[in-house]
């Protein structure tokens, strides 16, 4: 992977190689959660049921649940304001962004949507989905339209999960299996302002 701020997209300069030493050092409980990143940066999508005003959110907590049926979850702290209308709509849409527009991604998730018109704010552009009233964003890559199946409280986040409706990707950047890491530059989160990006080195190790 390579690192960089946001700020950076246009340098995205490589961390010099580390050596990695063999002594164990503890790691606090509460930061464990760091360890199993750097963590896929999404936007979902969500709308307001009574007057129809689109929000997007910027998160690192996403996960496929199942195959069959086709289930994902998203994250989502209490206090947020796509909490409340994932909750009241009973839908949303995951959208993959890429470092091409990382600076509007980082910028969706530090103004709240209950003031802020995120898609003019920040020059993003809301298309209608093909099945569920969120809107998906036109400049991310991938889509993924979800509607409600359960959410379930743990700890201090909420586990919404979605059954995946409908889902869609630009011409180009998916063959049926995999994403094109070559095409496509998705971001992850390693820890605060830090993310990074895949290498176009594919490994296969020969098990």
């Amino acid at each position: 992977m390579s690192a960089f701020r946001a700020g950076d997209a246009g340098s995205n300069p490589a961390r010099g190689t580390k050596v990695i030493g063999m002594e164990k050092m503890e790691v606090p409980s509460q930061r464990a959660y760091r360890l199993i990143y750097p963590q896929l940066v999404v936007l979902v999508s969500s709308i307001n049921p009574t007057t129809k005003k689109p929000n997007i959110m910027t998160i690192a907590w996403s996960t496929p649940l199942s195959a069959n049926p086709p289930l994902v979850g998203i994250l989502v702290a209490p206090r947020r304001y796509s909490h409340e209308l994932i909750s009241s709509a009973r839908e949303f849409v995951i959208n993959i962004p890429t470092v091409e527009i990382i600076e509007k991604a980082i910028k969706c998730g530090r103004v709240s949507g209950r003031i802020h018109d995120k898609f003019s704010e920040f020059g993003l552009t809301a298309k209608p989905a093909k099945i569920v009233k969120a809107p998906i964003i036109e400049e991310c890559v991938a889509h993924l339209e979800c509607k409600l199946v359960n959410q379930l409280t743990t700890g201090d986040h909420t586990l919404f999960i979605g059954e995946v409706v409908a889902a869609c990707a630009n011409e180009g950047t998916f063959d049926g299996q995999f994403m094109d890491i070559e095409r496509v530059r998705n971001f992850y989160q390693v820890g605060g302002d830090t993310y990074a990006s895949l290498s176009k080195e594919l490994l296969k190790p020969g098990l």
